[in-house]
């Protein structure tokens, strides 16, 4: 009997050890901008695969090459998405109605390098709604 017990136990255990890992890395790449709407994640080497999903947090799990994200919410929220990531404003631009806002987070992983400076959170204002990325966007607002 007791021979039987023990290989029963090191498999539940591992099975345990395993569903905490998959647990653990499900909450680690939970989307960033969680409430937004037209959420993209931007794949590979570049921003040259971008994939719209209705369901970023299964495509952020299974998918190992997503480099960046972005969303979109209605209004102006760049306030509260500056405060959610505790991020530092490093320089605005402003184009054809559009407030950019480029910022710096040690909440958000890599950035890429703009006027000198690491930029890894992009936030765009203008006709009454916001665009969030990391990065930063790309595409279209």
């Amino acid at each position: 009997m007791r021979r039987i017990c023990t290989p029963l136990k090191t498999l539940a255990a591992l099975s345990a050890a395993a569903l905490c890992a998959f647990f653990f890395c499900a909450l680690m790449r939970r989307p960033l901008f969680e409430g937004g709407y037209g959420y993209e994640l931007y794949c590979g080497t570049s921003s040259a695969e971008i994939v719209f999903t209705e369901t970023p947090a299964l495509d952020k799990l299974f998918r190992l090459d997503v480099r960046g994200e972005s969303a979109r919410y209605e209004g102006d929220v760049s306030a509260e998405i500056m405060q959610k990531f505790s991020a530092k404003l490093l320089f605005v631009e402003e184009a054809a109605g559009v407030v950019n806002y480029y910022l710096y987070s040690e909440k958000l992983p890599r950035g890429v390098r703009l006027n000198g400076r690491e930029v890894n959170l992009h936030i765009a204002v203008g006709e009454g709604r916001t665009a969030a990325g990391t990065p930063i966007i790309f595409g279209g607002f």
